[in-house]
Protein backbone atom coordinates (compact mmCIF):
# COMPACT_ATOMS: atom_id res chain seq x y z
CA UNK A 1 0.00 0.00 0.00
CA UNK A 2 1.50 3.56 -0.54
CA UNK A 3 -0.09 6.82 0.17
CA UNK A 4 -2.24 7.41 -2.70
CA UNK A 5 -3.90 3.48 -1.74
CA UNK A 6 -3.90 4.72 1.72
CA UNK A 7 -5.74 8.25 0.88
CA UNK A 8 -8.19 6.30 -1.18
CA UNK A 9 -8.84 4.00 1.73
CA UNK A 10 -9.27 6.88 4.00
CA UNK A 11 -11.95 8.95 2.12
CA UNK A 12 -13.79 5.86 1.32
CA UNK A 13 -13.79 4.04 5.08
CA UNK A 14 -14.46 7.61 6.58
CA UNK A 15 -16.96 8.49 4.44
CA UNK A 16 -15.12 11.98 3.11
CA UNK A 17 -13.40 13.35 0.00
CA UNK A 18 -10.06 12.16 -0.82
CA UNK A 19 -8.87 15.85 -0.30
CA UNK A 20 -9.92 15.96 3.14
CA UNK A 21 -8.68 12.64 3.24
CA UNK A 22 -5.02 14.00 1.87
CA UNK A 23 -5.22 16.81 4.58
CA UNK A 24 -6.15 14.43 7.11
CA UNK A 25 -3.25 12.30 6.53
CA UNK A 26 -0.45 15.24 5.95
CA UNK A 27 -1.34 16.93 9.17
CA UNK A 28 -0.92 13.73 10.97
CA UNK A 29 2.32 12.77 9.66
CA UNK A 30 3.73 16.30 9.79
CA UNK A 31 2.37 16.60 13.41
CA UNK A 32 4.42 13.06 14.39
CA UNK A 33 7.64 14.59 12.65
CA UNK A 34 7.37 17.69 14.32
CA UNK A 35 6.97 15.98 17.40
CA UNK A 36 9.64 13.10 16.78
CA UNK A 37 11.97 16.44 15.93
CA UNK A 38 11.49 17.66 19.54
CA UNK A 39 12.37 14.24 20.95
CA UNK A 40 8.63 13.68 22.07
CA UNK A 41 7.55 10.21 21.73
CA UNK A 42 3.96 9.45 19.80
CA UNK A 43 2.19 7.05 21.28
CA UNK A 44 -1.20 5.63 19.76
CA UNK A 45 -3.01 3.02 22.14
CA UNK A 46 -3.25 -0.59 20.68
CA UNK A 47 -1.47 0.92 17.44
CA UNK A 48 2.23 1.54 18.29
CA UNK A 49 4.60 4.18 19.78
CA UNK A 50 7.13 6.21 17.41
CA UNK A 51 10.42 7.50 19.27
CA UNK A 52 13.60 8.97 18.15
CA UNK A 53 16.90 7.23 19.55
CA UNK A 54 20.68 7.83 18.91
CA UNK A 55 22.78 5.54 17.23
CA UNK A 56 26.67 5.63 18.10
CA UNK A 57 29.21 5.87 15.95
CA UNK A 58 31.08 2.58 14.77
CA UNK A 59 33.14 0.89 12.08
CA UNK A 60 31.79 -1.37 9.33
CA UNK A 61 32.67 -2.55 5.97
CA UNK A 62 32.52 -1.75 2.82
CA UNK A 63 31.51 -4.88 1.22
CA UNK A 64 33.35 -4.18 -2.43
CA UNK A 65 36.88 -3.66 -0.99
CA UNK A 66 36.61 -4.75 2.48
CA UNK A 67 38.17 -1.64 3.84
CA UNK A 68 36.70 -0.64 7.19
CA UNK A 69 35.03 2.73 6.95
CA UNK A 70 33.56 5.07 9.46
CA UNK A 71 29.86 5.45 10.14
CA UNK A 72 29.11 8.78 11.72
CA UNK A 73 26.27 8.63 14.51
CA UNK A 74 23.10 9.73 14.33
CA UNK A 75 19.39 9.47 15.41
CA UNK A 76 16.70 6.92 14.26
CA UNK A 77 13.65 6.68 14.16
CA UNK A 78 11.92 3.45 15.49
CA UNK A 79 8.16 2.30 15.79
CA UNK A 80 6.82 -0.29 18.45
CA UNK A 81 3.48 -1.86 17.04
CA UNK A 82 0.88 -2.32 19.94
CA UNK A 83 -1.12 -5.18 21.22
CA UNK A 84 -3.70 -4.69 19.12
CA UNK A 85 -1.78 -4.37 16.10
CA UNK A 86 0.14 -7.05 16.81
CA UNK A 87 -3.09 -9.38 17.84
CA UNK A 88 -4.53 -8.36 14.04
CA UNK A 89 -1.51 -9.51 12.24
CA UNK A 90 -1.11 -12.57 13.92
Amino acid sequence: MNKTDLIEGMAEHAGISKAAAKKALESFLGNVEQSLKKGDRVSLVGFGSFSVSKRAAREGRNPQTGKTIKIAAKKVVKFKAGSELQKAVN
